[in-house]
Protein backbone atom coordinates (compact mmCIF):
# COMPACT_ATOMS: atom_id res chain seq x y z
CA UNK A 1 0.00 0.00 0.00
CA UNK A 2 1.41 3.14 -0.86
CA UNK A 3 0.52 6.62 0.88
CA UNK A 4 -2.16 7.43 -1.73
CA UNK A 5 -3.95 4.40 -1.66
CA UNK A 6 -3.91 5.25 2.42
CA UNK A 7 -5.16 8.81 1.94
CA UNK A 8 -8.31 7.39 0.39
CA UNK A 9 -8.61 4.30 2.61
CA UNK A 10 -8.13 6.28 6.14
CA UNK A 11 -10.80 9.05 5.23
CA UNK A 12 -13.07 6.00 4.34
CA UNK A 13 -12.65 4.44 7.88
CA UNK A 14 -13.06 7.66 9.42
CA UNK A 15 -16.77 7.95 7.95
CA UNK A 16 -16.51 9.98 5.04
CA UNK A 17 -19.27 9.39 2.52
CA UNK A 18 -18.99 11.64 -0.34
CA UNK A 19 -15.98 12.91 -2.21
CA UNK A 20 -15.95 15.70 -5.38
CA UNK A 21 -13.67 16.76 -7.76
CA UNK A 22 -12.09 16.52 -11.24
CA UNK A 23 -9.42 13.56 -11.37
CA UNK A 24 -6.09 14.52 -13.27
CA UNK A 25 -2.50 12.56 -12.41
CA UNK A 26 -2.11 13.35 -9.46
CA UNK A 27 -4.93 12.61 -7.49
CA UNK A 28 -6.01 9.72 -9.54
CA UNK A 29 -4.53 7.19 -7.47
CA UNK A 30 -5.88 8.86 -4.48
CA UNK A 31 -9.52 9.23 -5.94
CA UNK A 32 -9.50 5.72 -6.57
CA UNK A 33 -8.89 4.84 -2.96
CA UNK A 34 -11.58 6.68 -1.86
CA UNK A 35 -14.13 4.70 -4.14
CA UNK A 36 -12.36 1.61 -3.25
CA UNK A 37 -13.25 2.09 0.36
CA UNK A 38 -16.57 2.72 -0.26
CA UNK A 39 -16.86 6.58 -0.56
CA UNK A 40 -19.15 7.68 -3.46
CA UNK A 41 -17.03 9.81 -6.12
CA UNK A 42 -19.10 12.75 -8.21
CA UNK A 43 -17.07 13.83 -11.03
CA UNK A 44 -17.78 17.22 -11.66
CA UNK A 45 -17.11 19.10 -14.97
CA UNK A 46 -15.33 22.04 -13.49
CA UNK A 47 -13.35 22.03 -10.08
CA UNK A 48 -15.22 25.39 -9.22
CA UNK A 49 -18.10 22.91 -9.47
CA UNK A 50 -16.89 20.30 -7.58
CA UNK A 51 -15.65 22.24 -4.98
CA UNK A 52 -19.20 23.94 -4.38
CA UNK A 53 -21.12 20.82 -4.56
CA UNK A 54 -18.40 19.40 -1.63
CA UNK A 55 -19.13 22.62 0.18
CA UNK A 56 -22.95 22.02 -0.02
CA UNK A 57 -22.91 18.94 0.69
CA UNK A 58 -20.99 18.99 3.70
CA UNK A 59 -23.05 22.01 5.06
CA UNK A 60 -26.55 20.15 4.37
CA UNK A 61 -25.42 16.74 5.77
CA UNK A 62 -23.61 17.81 8.79
CA UNK A 63 -20.48 15.96 7.75
CA UNK A 64 -17.00 16.10 6.67
CA UNK A 65 -16.50 16.17 2.60
CA UNK A 66 -13.82 15.73 0.37
CA UNK A 67 -12.81 17.32 -2.54
CA UNK A 68 -10.32 15.94 -4.61
CA UNK A 69 -8.05 18.05 -7.39
CA UNK A 70 -5.24 18.15 -10.02
CA UNK A 71 -2.38 19.92 -8.77
CA UNK A 72 -1.92 23.75 -10.29
CA UNK A 73 -4.78 24.40 -12.65
CA UNK A 74 -7.15 21.79 -11.00
CA UNK A 75 -6.76 23.79 -7.79
CA UNK A 76 -6.97 27.22 -8.99
CA UNK A 77 -9.64 26.36 -10.82
CA UNK A 78 -11.58 25.47 -7.60
CA UNK A 79 -10.11 28.30 -5.68
CA UNK A 80 -13.51 30.43 -5.68
CA UNK A 81 -15.66 27.45 -4.28
CA UNK A 82 -12.84 26.65 -1.63
CA UNK A 83 -12.65 30.66 -0.72
CA UNK A 84 -16.46 30.46 -0.48
CA UNK A 85 -15.90 27.20 1.87
CA UNK A 86 -13.16 28.65 4.77
CA UNK A 87 -15.20 31.94 4.74
CA UNK A 88 -18.08 29.85 6.14
CA UNK A 89 -16.35 27.66 7.91
CA UNK A 90 -17.41 24.25 5.69
CA UNK A 91 -16.21 21.31 7.29
CA UNK A 92 -14.10 20.45 3.96
CA UNK A 93 -11.02 18.16 3.14
CA UNK A 94 -9.58 19.25 0.12
CA UNK A 95 -7.31 16.67 -1.29
CA UNK A 96 -4.49 18.72 -3.33
CA UNK A 97 -1.98 16.94 -5.15
CA UNK A 98 2.03 19.30 -5.01
CA UNK A 99 4.01 19.15 -7.90
CA UNK A 100 8.01 18.48 -6.39
CA UNK A 101 10.18 19.54 -9.19
CA UNK A 102 10.79 23.32 -9.45
CA UNK A 103 10.69 23.16 -13.14
CA UNK A 104 7.10 21.67 -13.54
CA UNK A 105 4.61 23.38 -15.22
CA UNK A 106 2.15 22.91 -12.32
CA UNK A 107 4.15 24.03 -9.90
CA UNK A 108 2.86 27.47 -7.51
CA UNK A 109 2.60 28.00 -4.03
CA UNK A 110 -0.59 26.38 -3.36
CA UNK A 111 0.02 26.53 0.51
CA UNK A 112 0.12 30.16 0.50
CA UNK A 113 -2.83 30.34 -1.81
CA UNK A 114 -4.87 28.35 0.55
CA UNK A 115 -3.64 31.11 3.70
CA UNK A 116 -4.43 33.75 1.54
CA UNK A 117 -8.09 32.75 1.04
CA UNK A 118 -8.81 31.41 4.88
CA UNK A 119 -8.16 28.00 4.67
CA UNK A 120 -6.23 25.84 7.01
CA UNK A 121 -3.30 24.21 5.55
CA UNK A 122 -1.60 20.45 6.43
CA UNK A 123 0.33 18.20 4.68
CA UNK A 124 1.04 14.56 4.63
CA UNK A 125 4.68 14.24 5.08
CA UNK A 126 5.79 10.52 4.55
CA UNK A 127 4.71 7.05 4.13
CA UNK A 128 5.66 6.95 8.06
CA UNK A 129 3.29 9.47 9.24
CA UNK A 130 0.22 9.20 6.89
CA UNK A 131 -2.04 7.95 9.65
CA UNK A 132 -1.23 10.76 11.68
CA UNK A 133 -1.27 13.35 9.09
CA UNK A 134 -4.74 12.23 7.73
CA UNK A 135 -6.18 12.04 10.86
CA UNK A 136 -4.89 14.93 11.79
CA UNK A 137 -6.65 17.02 9.23
CA UNK A 138 -9.58 15.49 8.90
CA UNK A 139 -10.09 16.10 13.11
CA UNK A 140 -8.94 19.75 12.18
CA UNK A 141 -11.93 20.24 9.47
CA UNK A 142 -14.27 18.40 11.57
CA UNK A 143 -13.65 19.81 15.42
CA UNK A 144 -12.48 23.16 14.24
CA UNK A 145 -15.65 23.62 11.62
CA UNK A 146 -13.27 24.90 9.28
CA UNK A 147 -11.73 23.82 5.22
CA UNK A 148 -8.72 22.59 5.40
CA UNK A 149 -6.12 21.92 2.36
CA UNK A 150 -4.12 18.64 2.61
CA UNK A 151 -1.05 19.02 0.78
CA UNK A 152 0.05 15.66 -0.99
CA UNK A 153 3.30 15.48 -2.42
CA UNK A 154 3.66 13.58 -5.90
CA UNK A 155 6.66 11.68 -4.30
CA UNK A 156 5.29 11.05 -1.00
CA UNK A 157 1.97 9.50 -2.63
CA UNK A 158 4.29 6.90 -4.00
CA UNK A 159 5.89 6.15 -0.85
CA UNK A 160 5.29 2.35 0.35
CA UNK A 161 4.33 2.29 3.72
CA UNK A 162 6.43 0.57 6.50
CA UNK A 163 4.84 -2.21 8.72
CA UNK A 164 3.99 0.46 11.70
CA UNK A 165 1.56 2.73 9.04
CA UNK A 166 -0.24 0.13 7.15
CA UNK A 167 -0.91 -1.55 10.61
CA UNK A 168 -2.29 1.68 12.16
CA UNK A 169 -4.35 1.83 8.21
CA UNK A 170 -5.66 -1.93 8.97
CA UNK A 171 -6.67 -0.87 12.28
CA UNK A 172 -8.58 2.22 11.39
CA UNK A 173 -10.62 0.12 8.65
CA UNK A 174 -11.53 -2.69 11.31
CA UNK A 175 -13.17 0.29 13.35
CA UNK A 176 -14.77 2.20 10.30
CA UNK A 177 -16.24 5.10 11.28
CA UNK A 178 -15.19 5.45 14.89
CA UNK A 179 -13.60 8.55 15.08
CA UNK A 180 -12.21 8.66 18.85
CA UNK A 181 -10.79 5.48 18.31
CA UNK A 182 -8.48 7.51 15.00
CA UNK A 183 -7.98 10.36 17.29
CA UNK A 184 -6.35 7.79 19.99
CA UNK A 185 -4.30 5.98 17.64
CA UNK A 186 -3.44 9.91 16.46
CA UNK A 187 -2.46 11.21 19.95
CA UNK A 188 -0.16 13.78 20.94
CA UNK A 189 -1.35 17.09 19.07
CA UNK A 190 -3.22 18.64 21.62
CA UNK A 191 -6.75 18.73 20.77
CA UNK A 192 -9.56 19.16 23.24
CA UNK A 193 -12.14 16.89 22.60
CA UNK A 194 -15.94 17.98 23.23
CA UNK A 195 -17.28 15.91 26.07
CA UNK A 196 -20.60 14.01 24.56
CA UNK A 197 -19.44 10.73 22.67
CA UNK A 198 -21.84 10.90 20.04
CA UNK A 199 -19.89 14.33 18.98
CA UNK A 200 -17.58 11.84 17.02
CA UNK A 201 -19.85 9.42 15.89
CA UNK A 202 -20.58 8.55 11.97
CA UNK A 203 -23.63 10.63 10.92
CA UNK A 204 -25.21 8.27 8.87
CA UNK A 205 -27.68 8.96 6.54
CA UNK A 206 -30.86 7.55 8.70
CA UNK A 207 -29.79 9.31 11.79
CA UNK A 208 -32.08 12.10 11.92
CA UNK A 209 -33.80 13.95 13.85
CA UNK A 210 -37.29 14.92 12.99
CA UNK A 211 -38.28 18.82 12.21
CA UNK A 212 -40.99 20.78 13.20
CA UNK A 213 -42.28 19.65 9.65
CA UNK A 214 -41.83 16.15 10.20
CA UNK A 215 -39.50 15.75 7.93
CA UNK A 216 -36.01 14.24 8.48
CA UNK A 217 -33.02 16.85 9.64
CA UNK A 218 -29.35 16.59 9.80
CA UNK A 219 -28.19 15.38 13.40
CA UNK A 220 -25.79 17.89 14.67
CA UNK A 221 -24.32 17.05 18.08
CA UNK A 222 -23.14 19.95 20.18
CA UNK A 223 -20.60 21.10 22.14
CA UNK A 224 -20.22 22.19 25.76
CA UNK A 225 -20.69 25.74 26.59
CA UNK A 226 -18.51 28.17 28.66
CA UNK A 227 -17.98 29.20 31.28
CA UNK A 228 -20.82 29.42 33.74
CA UNK A 229 -20.46 33.09 34.36
CA UNK A 230 -21.05 33.96 30.80
CA UNK A 231 -24.55 32.07 31.18
CA UNK A 232 -25.70 33.79 34.32
CA UNK A 233 -24.95 36.94 32.67
CA UNK A 234 -26.83 36.30 29.18
CA UNK A 235 -29.34 34.61 31.67
CA UNK A 236 -29.62 37.76 33.19
CA UNK A 237 -29.82 40.43 30.30
CA UNK A 238 -32.54 38.10 28.85
CA UNK A 239 -34.51 38.52 32.25
CA UNK A 240 -34.61 42.21 31.91
CA UNK A 241 -34.91 42.72 28.73
CA UNK A 242 -38.57 43.88 27.16
CA UNK A 243 -37.87 43.19 23.75
CA UNK A 244 -35.38 40.78 23.23
CA UNK A 245 -34.85 39.27 19.77
CA UNK A 246 -32.95 35.76 19.01
CA UNK A 247 -30.91 35.84 15.72
CA UNK A 248 -29.83 32.50 14.67
CA UNK A 249 -26.94 31.79 11.78
CA UNK A 250 -25.58 29.54 9.96
CA UNK A 251 -23.81 27.56 13.72
CA UNK A 252 -27.23 27.09 15.37
CA UNK A 253 -28.57 24.97 12.42
CA UNK A 254 -30.57 22.08 13.83
CA UNK A 255 -30.80 24.40 17.57
CA UNK A 256 -34.23 25.08 16.98
CA UNK A 257 -35.92 23.43 19.50
CA UNK A 258 -33.49 24.61 22.19
CA UNK A 259 -33.64 28.38 20.72
CA UNK A 260 -37.50 28.19 20.62
CA UNK A 261 -37.82 26.40 24.06
CA UNK A 262 -35.93 29.74 25.16
CA UNK A 263 -37.24 32.22 22.98
CA UNK A 264 -40.73 31.44 24.51
CA UNK A 265 -39.42 31.54 28.58
CA UNK A 266 -38.22 35.18 27.79
CA UNK A 267 -40.79 36.28 25.39
CA UNK A 268 -38.32 36.49 22.40
CA UNK A 269 -39.30 37.12 18.81
CA UNK A 270 -37.09 35.15 16.23
CA UNK A 271 -35.34 35.66 13.24
CA UNK A 272 -32.35 34.01 10.78
CA UNK A 273 -29.53 35.46 8.78
CA UNK A 274 -29.94 34.42 5.28
CA UNK A 275 -27.57 31.40 5.57
CA UNK A 276 -29.65 29.75 8.12
CA UNK A 277 -33.37 30.80 6.51
CA UNK A 278 -36.22 28.21 7.22
CA UNK A 279 -34.87 27.41 11.55
CA UNK A 280 -37.62 28.90 12.48
CA UNK A 281 -40.50 27.84 9.83
CA UNK A 282 -43.84 27.12 11.44
CA UNK A 283 -43.12 29.30 14.88
CA UNK A 284 -46.11 32.64 14.90
CA UNK A 285 -43.15 34.48 16.21
CA UNK A 286 -40.81 34.29 13.15
CA UNK A 287 -39.86 37.30 11.55
CA UNK A 288 -37.74 35.28 9.16
CA UNK A 289 -34.71 36.82 7.68
CA UNK A 290 -33.00 39.63 9.06
CA UNK A 291 -30.56 42.04 7.55
CA UNK A 292 -31.24 43.15 3.44
CA UNK A 293 -33.74 41.22 2.68
CA UNK A 294 -35.97 41.91 6.08
CA UNK A 295 -39.44 43.12 4.84
CA UNK A 296 -40.78 46.42 6.22
CA UNK A 297 -42.23 45.05 9.32
CA UNK A 298 -39.54 42.53 10.21
CA UNK A 299 -37.15 45.63 10.11
CA UNK A 300 -39.25 48.11 12.36
CA UNK A 301 -39.96 45.35 14.84
CA UNK A 302 -36.15 44.18 14.96
CA UNK A 303 -35.02 47.71 15.42
CA UNK A 304 -37.52 48.03 18.39
CA UNK A 305 -35.73 45.17 20.10
CA UNK A 306 -33.68 46.47 23.33
CA UNK A 307 -32.03 43.10 22.81
CA UNK A 308 -30.41 41.32 20.22
CA UNK A 309 -28.56 37.72 20.95
CA UNK A 310 -26.85 36.50 18.05
CA UNK A 311 -26.91 32.53 18.06
CA UNK A 312 -23.53 31.55 15.83
CA UNK A 313 -24.11 34.61 13.44
CA UNK A 314 -21.42 37.30 13.04
CA UNK A 315 -23.98 40.32 12.81
CA UNK A 316 -22.28 41.23 9.23
CA UNK A 317 -23.22 44.14 7.24
CA UNK A 318 -25.69 42.15 5.58
CA UNK A 319 -27.36 40.84 8.49
CA UNK A 320 -27.65 44.30 10.48
CA UNK A 321 -28.49 46.45 7.30
CA UNK A 322 -24.81 48.49 7.83
CA UNK A 323 -25.86 48.88 11.63
CA UNK A 324 -29.26 50.21 10.70
CA UNK A 325 -31.74 47.23 11.71
CA UNK A 326 -29.67 47.62 15.49
CA UNK A 327 -31.44 50.07 17.55
CA UNK A 328 -28.58 52.91 19.34
CA UNK A 329 -29.91 51.61 22.66
CA UNK A 330 -30.16 47.86 22.21
CA UNK A 331 -27.91 45.76 24.21
CA UNK A 332 -26.05 43.06 21.47
CA UNK A 333 -24.78 39.63 23.01
CA UNK A 334 -23.19 37.04 20.49
CA UNK A 335 -22.60 33.61 20.51
CA UNK A 336 -20.13 31.95 19.00
CA UNK A 337 -17.40 28.66 19.30
CA UNK A 338 -15.13 30.71 17.77
CA UNK A 339 -13.95 33.38 20.31
CA UNK A 340 -11.75 35.09 16.93
CA UNK A 341 -15.22 35.91 15.50
CA UNK A 342 -16.86 37.86 18.79
CA UNK A 343 -17.49 41.35 18.09
CA UNK A 344 -15.27 41.56 15.07
CA UNK A 345 -18.12 42.65 12.58
CA UNK A 346 -20.32 44.57 14.97
CA UNK A 347 -19.35 45.85 18.67
CA UNK A 348 -20.97 43.16 21.36
CA UNK A 349 -21.73 44.03 24.96
CA UNK A 350 -21.34 40.45 25.96
CA UNK A 351 -19.52 37.20 23.91
CA UNK A 352 -20.31 34.31 25.19
CA UNK A 353 -17.86 31.40 23.66
CA UNK A 354 -19.86 27.76 23.31
CA UNK A 355 -22.03 25.85 20.96
CA UNK A 356 -25.71 27.40 20.29
CA UNK A 357 -27.21 24.53 21.28
CA UNK A 358 -25.29 23.79 24.69
CA UNK A 359 -25.43 26.79 25.55
CA UNK A 360 -28.96 27.70 25.03
CA UNK A 361 -29.78 24.51 27.23
CA UNK A 362 -27.65 26.43 30.01
CA UNK A 363 -29.57 29.79 29.51
CA UNK A 364 -32.82 27.98 30.18
CA UNK A 365 -31.13 26.02 33.29
CA UNK A 366 -29.97 28.88 34.76
CA UNK A 367 -33.61 30.71 34.49
CA UNK A 368 -35.09 27.58 35.98
CA UNK A 369 -34.23 29.38 39.76
CA UNK A 370 -34.11 32.56 38.75
CA UNK A 371 -36.37 35.40 40.42
CA UNK A 372 -38.52 36.83 37.22
CA UNK A 373 -39.11 40.72 36.98
CA UNK A 374 -43.23 39.77 37.09
CA UNK A 375 -45.80 38.46 39.34
CA UNK A 376 -44.86 34.92 40.92
CA UNK A 377 -47.53 32.86 39.74
CA UNK A 378 -46.56 34.08 35.72
CA UNK A 379 -44.09 30.81 34.41
CA UNK A 380 -42.98 32.93 31.34
CA UNK A 381 -42.66 36.14 30.50
CA UNK A 382 -44.43 38.21 27.77
CA UNK A 383 -41.70 40.04 26.10
CA UNK A 384 -41.97 41.03 22.96
CA UNK A 385 -44.42 38.32 22.39
CA UNK A 386 -47.76 40.79 22.36
CA UNK A 387 -51.11 40.37 20.75
CA UNK A 388 -49.93 43.23 18.80
CA UNK A 389 -47.01 41.86 17.63
CA UNK A 390 -48.39 38.36 16.84
CA UNK A 391 -51.07 39.99 14.55
CA UNK A 392 -48.43 41.65 12.40
CA UNK A 393 -46.46 39.32 11.94
CA UNK A 394 -48.85 36.83 11.12
CA UNK A 395 -50.14 39.55 8.16
CA UNK A 396 -47.08 41.72 7.37
CA UNK A 397 -44.16 40.37 7.59
CA UNK A 398 -43.93 38.07 4.58
CA UNK A 399 -42.65 39.53 1.69
CA UNK A 400 -45.82 37.71 -0.62
CA UNK A 401 -48.38 39.16 1.58
CA UNK A 402 -47.27 42.85 1.01
CA UNK A 403 -49.26 44.01 -2.06
CA UNK A 404 -46.98 45.32 -5.14
CA UNK A 405 -47.61 46.62 -8.53
CA UNK A 406 -47.20 43.78 -10.75
CA UNK A 407 -44.88 44.73 -13.88
CA UNK A 408 -45.55 41.58 -16.04
CA UNK A 409 -46.24 42.29 -20.28
CA UNK A 410 -44.49 42.01 -23.79
CA UNK A 411 -43.40 39.03 -23.35
CA UNK A 412 -41.45 38.79 -19.73
CA UNK A 413 -43.16 38.06 -16.22
CA UNK A 414 -42.43 39.76 -13.15
CA UNK A 415 -40.45 37.54 -10.87
CA UNK A 416 -42.23 38.67 -8.06
CA UNK A 417 -44.99 36.86 -9.51
CA UNK A 418 -43.10 33.86 -10.78
CA UNK A 419 -41.63 33.22 -7.32
CA UNK A 420 -45.26 33.17 -5.76
CA UNK A 421 -46.53 31.23 -8.69
CA UNK A 422 -43.49 28.61 -8.08
CA UNK A 423 -43.78 28.48 -4.62
CA UNK A 424 -47.71 27.59 -4.47
CA UNK A 425 -46.88 24.67 -7.57
CA UNK A 426 -43.44 23.13 -6.02
CA UNK A 427 -43.92 20.48 -3.36
CA UNK A 428 -43.50 22.01 0.63
CA UNK A 429 -40.61 19.15 0.93
CA UNK A 430 -37.83 20.69 -1.03
CA UNK A 431 -34.46 22.17 -0.59
CA UNK A 432 -33.39 25.45 -2.35
CA UNK A 433 -30.41 26.60 -3.50
CA UNK A 434 -29.67 30.50 -4.86
CA UNK A 435 -27.04 32.05 -6.98
CA UNK A 436 -25.85 35.35 -6.17
CA UNK A 437 -27.38 38.85 -8.37
CA UNK A 438 -29.74 41.37 -8.69
CA UNK A 439 -32.94 39.00 -8.54
CA UNK A 440 -31.68 36.76 -5.77
CA UNK A 441 -33.94 38.89 -3.63
CA UNK A 442 -37.06 37.45 -5.03
CA UNK A 443 -36.01 33.35 -4.56
CA UNK A 444 -34.88 33.75 -1.10
CA UNK A 445 -37.89 35.53 0.37
CA UNK A 446 -40.68 34.42 -1.90
CA UNK A 447 -40.02 30.70 -2.25
CA UNK A 448 -40.73 29.35 1.20
CA UNK A 449 -39.38 26.28 2.82
CA UNK A 450 -40.36 24.00 5.22
CA UNK A 451 -37.34 23.82 7.92
CA UNK A 452 -33.48 25.16 7.75
CA UNK A 453 -32.07 21.89 6.22
CA UNK A 454 -34.40 22.71 3.36
CA UNK A 455 -32.31 26.13 2.64
CA UNK A 456 -28.37 26.13 0.52
CA UNK A 457 -26.88 29.98 0.63
CA UNK A 458 -23.46 29.76 -0.31
CA UNK A 459 -22.78 33.58 0.00
CA UNK A 460 -20.73 34.05 2.26
CA UNK A 461 -17.97 35.38 -0.24
CA UNK A 462 -20.76 36.32 -2.72
CA UNK A 463 -19.34 35.24 -5.99
CA UNK A 464 -22.09 34.57 -9.26
CA UNK A 465 -21.97 31.12 -10.53
CA UNK A 466 -21.96 29.14 -7.66
CA UNK A 467 -26.07 28.06 -7.80
CA UNK A 468 -26.13 25.10 -9.43
CA UNK A 469 -23.28 23.53 -8.28
CA UNK A 470 -24.81 24.84 -5.07
CA UNK A 471 -27.83 22.43 -5.61
CA UNK A 472 -25.99 19.77 -6.77
CA UNK A 473 -24.34 19.27 -3.55
CA UNK A 474 -27.49 20.12 -1.70
CA UNK A 475 -29.41 17.43 -3.13
CA UNK A 476 -26.94 15.12 -3.05
CA UNK A 477 -27.12 15.47 0.76
CA UNK A 478 -30.99 15.32 1.00
CA UNK A 479 -32.05 13.53 -1.81
CA UNK A 480 -35.47 13.17 0.14
CA UNK A 481 -36.88 16.69 -0.99
CA UNK A 482 -36.93 18.01 -4.31
CA UNK A 483 -33.66 20.36 -5.12
CA UNK A 484 -34.65 23.89 -6.79
CA UNK A 485 -32.06 25.80 -8.26
CA UNK A 486 -32.47 29.39 -8.41
CA UNK A 487 -30.16 31.06 -11.02
CA UNK A 488 -29.79 34.49 -12.77
CA UNK A 489 -28.85 34.54 -16.27
CA UNK A 490 -25.34 35.11 -15.61
CA UNK A 491 -24.64 33.08 -13.24
CA UNK A 492 -26.23 30.08 -15.17
CA UNK A 493 -23.92 30.52 -18.26
CA UNK A 494 -20.78 30.90 -15.62
CA UNK A 495 -21.66 27.10 -14.37
CA UNK A 496 -23.87 26.00 -17.44
CA UNK A 497 -21.26 22.97 -17.59
CA UNK A 498 -22.78 21.37 -14.43
CA UNK A 499 -26.04 20.74 -16.35
CA UNK A 500 -24.23 17.44 -17.52
CA UNK A 501 -23.28 16.33 -14.21
CA UNK A 502 -27.28 16.77 -13.33
CA UNK A 503 -28.09 14.90 -16.45
CA UNK A 504 -25.61 12.41 -15.73
CA UNK A 505 -26.50 12.25 -11.68
CA UNK A 506 -30.16 11.81 -12.52
CA UNK A 507 -31.31 14.76 -9.91
CA UNK A 508 -34.82 15.69 -10.53
CA UNK A 509 -34.30 19.30 -9.76
CA UNK A 510 -35.82 22.37 -10.65
CA UNK A 511 -33.63 25.08 -12.36
CA UNK A 512 -35.47 28.67 -12.05
CA UNK A 513 -33.23 31.23 -14.62
CA UNK A 514 -34.35 34.21 -13.78
CA UNK A 515 -33.34 35.97 -17.44
CA UNK A 516 -32.87 39.91 -17.58
CA UNK A 517 -30.33 39.51 -20.15
CA UNK A 518 -27.90 41.37 -18.10
CA UNK A 519 -26.21 41.27 -14.95
CA UNK A 520 -28.52 43.11 -13.41
CA UNK A 521 -26.77 44.65 -10.13
CA UNK A 522 -24.51 46.68 -11.95
CA UNK A 523 -27.61 47.39 -14.37
CA UNK A 524 -29.72 49.36 -11.52
CA UNK A 525 -26.62 50.62 -9.86
CA UNK A 526 -24.78 52.26 -12.90
CA UNK A 527 -27.90 53.36 -14.78
CA UNK A 528 -28.98 55.89 -12.75
CA UNK A 529 -26.03 57.74 -12.59
CA UNK A 530 -25.90 58.25 -16.56
CA UNK A 531 -23.36 55.03 -16.78
CA UNK A 532 -23.32 53.22 -20.18
CA UNK A 533 -24.17 49.49 -19.84
CA UNK A 534 -22.89 47.93 -22.85
CA UNK A 535 -20.25 45.97 -20.76
CA UNK A 536 -23.41 44.70 -18.64
CA UNK A 537 -26.14 44.03 -21.23
CA UNK A 538 -26.17 41.13 -23.77
CA UNK A 539 -28.37 39.16 -26.49
CA UNK A 540 -31.14 37.08 -25.56
CA UNK A 541 -29.96 33.46 -24.73
CA UNK A 542 -32.03 30.25 -25.30
CA UNK A 543 -31.45 28.62 -21.94
CA UNK A 544 -34.69 26.10 -22.80
CA UNK A 545 -32.75 25.31 -25.95
CA UNK A 546 -29.67 24.84 -24.23
CA UNK A 547 -30.90 22.93 -21.63
CA UNK A 548 -32.62 20.25 -23.66
CA UNK A 549 -29.48 19.78 -25.78
CA UNK A 550 -27.52 18.90 -22.02
CA UNK A 551 -30.82 16.52 -21.77
CA UNK A 552 -32.95 18.17 -19.46
CA UNK A 553 -36.31 19.08 -20.39
CA UNK A 554 -37.50 22.94 -20.40
CA UNK A 555 -40.07 25.10 -20.51
CA UNK A 556 -40.18 29.17 -21.21
CA UNK A 557 -41.87 31.61 -19.06
CA UNK A 558 -43.03 35.20 -20.30
CA UNK A 559 -46.55 35.00 -18.22
CA UNK A 560 -48.55 32.99 -15.69
CA UNK A 561 -50.30 31.10 -18.02
CA UNK A 562 -46.88 29.22 -19.36
CA UNK A 563 -46.18 27.87 -15.44
CA UNK A 564 -48.49 25.17 -16.68
CA UNK A 565 -45.41 23.26 -18.67
CA UNK A 566 -43.88 23.37 -14.53
CA UNK A 567 -47.17 21.71 -13.38
CA UNK A 568 -47.34 18.92 -15.75
CA UNK A 569 -43.55 18.44 -15.09
CA UNK A 570 -44.28 18.17 -11.36
CA UNK A 571 -47.23 15.60 -12.05
CA UNK A 572 -45.01 13.68 -14.33
CA UNK A 573 -42.51 10.89 -14.06
CA UNK A 574 -39.69 13.69 -13.16
CA UNK A 575 -37.02 11.45 -14.88
CA UNK A 576 -35.31 14.35 -16.14
CA UNK A 577 -34.38 17.47 -14.56
CA UNK A 578 -36.69 20.77 -15.54
CA UNK A 579 -34.91 24.37 -16.25
CA UNK A 580 -37.64 27.28 -16.52
CA UNK A 581 -36.51 30.01 -18.41
CA UNK A 582 -38.10 33.08 -17.26
CA UNK A 583 -38.08 36.21 -19.44
CA UNK A 584 -38.46 38.62 -15.95
CA UNK A 585 -39.39 42.15 -16.73
CA UNK A 586 -36.21 44.35 -15.97
CA UNK A 587 -37.26 47.79 -15.31
CA UNK A 588 -36.85 47.61 -12.04
CA UNK A 589 -34.37 47.49 -9.20
CA UNK A 590 -34.32 44.84 -6.31
CA UNK A 591 -35.36 46.20 -3.11
CA UNK A 592 -32.21 45.30 -1.17
CA UNK A 593 -29.81 46.89 -3.81
CA UNK A 594 -29.43 50.23 -2.59
CA UNK A 595 -28.02 48.57 0.98
CA UNK A 596 -25.74 46.46 -1.19
CA UNK A 597 -23.34 48.15 -2.68
CA UNK A 598 -23.05 51.05 0.36
CA UNK A 599 -20.90 48.76 1.61
CA UNK A 600 -18.82 47.96 -1.22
Amino acid sequence: MNVAEAVGAILASLGVRMAFGVAGSGNFHVTNALIRHGVRYVAARNEGGAATMADAYARMSGTVAVLSVHQGPGFTNALTGITEAAKSRTPLLVLAPEPVSPHSNFRIDQPAIATAVGAHVARVGSAATVVDDTVMAFLAALLGRRTVVLALPLDVQEEVLPEEARDGVAELLARRGDVRAAARLSAGWGITFPAEEDAFADPEPAARTTSRTGAASAARPGLVAEPAEAIDRLAGLLVSAERPVFVAGRGARGAHAELEALAEQVGALLATTAVAKGEFQGSPWNLDVMGHFSSPAAAELIRGADLIVGWGCSFTAGTTRNGTLIGERASVIQVDLDRDAIGVRYPVDLGVIGDVRETARAVLAALTGRAWPCAPDERRRTGYRTPEVGKRIATEVRWRDIPYADTSGNGRIDPRTLTIELDDLLPPERIVAVDSGNFMGYPVMLLSVPDGDGFCYTQAYQSVGLGLATAIGAALARPDRLPVAALGDGGALMGISELETVVRLGLPMVIVVYDDEAYGAEVHHFGPQGEPLDTVTFPPTDFARIARGFGCDAVTVRSRADLVGVAKWLHGPRDRPLLVHAKITKDVAAWWLPDVFRVR
